[in-house]
């Protein structure tokens, strides 16, 4: 939680108004920290050490709100020319919506995008489809926001909606479950990231229906990456693991599960206690002290 003195300088900043413009006193022990990432943004070079007062008072509102203000410029050059009374504005309507001080900089950090948006015309109408579309009560908002920040900078029209009629097609229907569990499938691609994953699965010798089963069970499936995910722990599952695809149709959690912290060590120590099979569920879902009660109970 911020000081008392660095949350009164947080109002101050953050609740200016433009027909008040009365010079703010900036305490030099507030500054910019040696080590962020604003130090080394092209605003702070030599060249630029006129800043304005009204530049001063963005960074310094960021910083305090627990953003870092170098790293929120770098990834929304937007944020340079936006008025303090705008970021006011998105802040308060935040607020509006349930979404606490202390999540600000989580959200925010993540997608400083959010400071730069219409409030009409960007951020009011994922509110709607949360409300109307996904069922989400008012007082649910900021679990659901909190889940997944990306949500206020997705379109509606473009990308919630569109991903939600494919999901829902293929069989997630549970709207709670989309809404506080997989919400970062909303705001997947259904072209790039969606059905990409579906045509690995099927390509690795599942049939539409087996793949579109094993999603239903494991929605997760469809968040994880090809390149650094499925096909490593394939390889292994086929070659050092020597199992059959029906193991994964019935347990496709598998996916889940850390190939270097858990698949490997697991699988080696069942193959050199001379165990012929374990299931997968069993070998990967249990703890740490009930895999060892199993290894104890099969060998001895």
């Amino acid at each position: 939680m911020a000081p008392a003195g660095a949350t009164s300088l947080h109002s101050s900043l953050c609740n200016f108004s433009p027909n008040k413009p009365t010079p703010i006193q900036i305490p030099t022990q507030l500054g910019p920290k040696p080590k962020s990432l604003l130090q080394k943004h092209p605003l702070y070079t030599p060249t630029h050490t006129k800043l304005s007062l009204d530049f001063k008072e963005k960074i310094l509102c960021l910083e305090i709100m627990g953003v870092d203000a170098g790293k929120a410029l770098s990834q929304n050059p937007l944020l340079r020319n936006v008025s303090m009374e705008s970021i006011h504005s998105i802040i308060s309507f935040l607020h509006s919506k349930g979404i606490q001080e202390k999540d600000l900089p989580r959200i925010l950090g993540m997608c400083p995008k959010i400071l730069t948006s219409n409030i009409k015309s960007d951020l009011n109408p994922v509110f709607d489809f949360l409300s109307q579309d996904l069922k989400v009560p008012d007082h649910s908002f900021r679990r659901v926001i909190n889940k997944c920040p990306r949500l206020l900078t997705s379109s509606v029209q473009d990308q919630l909606k569109p991903a939600l009629v494919y999901l829902q097609r293929l069989g997630l229907r549970d709207l709670s479950a989309l809404a506080y569990q997989d919400s970062v499938l909303l705001v997947s691609s259904v072209e790039r990231t969606l059905i990409p994953k579906l045509k690995y699965l099927e390509g690795l010798g599942f049939s539409k229906e087996e793949t579109r089963d094993m999603v239903l069970r494991c929605p997760a499936l469809l968040t994880f990456s090809i390149e650094n995910n499925y096909v490593p722990k394939f390889e292994y599952f086929c070659g050092e693991m020597g199992r059959k695809l029906e193991e994964l149709k019935e347990f496709p959690q598998y996916f889940a599960f850390s190939l270097e912290n858990r698949i490997k060590p697991r699988h080696m120590e069942v193959v050199q206690s001379g165990i012929s099979h374990m299931p997968l569920a069993v070998m990967l879902k249990s703890t740490d002290e009930e895999f060892k009660e199993l290894i104890k109970q099969r060998t001895g």
